[in-house]
């Protein structure tokens, strides 16, 4: 097993909550081992097994409303939104 880290790029990763919804939602893909959020920055550094699907990780990112960075569109931004909300909720 080899470990691999990603560091993505994202728009609408504003604060705590927002960071708290990614981190908690990533964490359930498997292979996913560490997600790191950096509200001030606009990253998510993911630590993860070699065999897990990048794809997922970012396709999961802009359901959560926090696409690749430079891509965001309305209605990812209105879901941004709402992840963040239920973030500062559940922390």
């Amino acid at each position: 097993m080899n470990i691999v880290v990603d560091k993505l790029f994202v728009d609408n990763l504003k604060c705590s909550g927002c960071a708290h919804t990614i981190k908690q939602s990533l964490m359930n893909i498997v292979g996913v081992l560490e997600v790191r959020p950096n509200p001030e920055e606009g990253w998510v550094e993911v630590e993860h097994e070699d065999f897990t699907d990048t794809d997922n990780i970012t396709r999961r990112l802009a359901e959560l409303g926090y696409p690749k960075a430079g891509t965001s569109n309305l209605l990812q931004t209105a879901r941004s939104y709402v992840s963040c909300a239920l973030g500062k909720i559940n922390t």
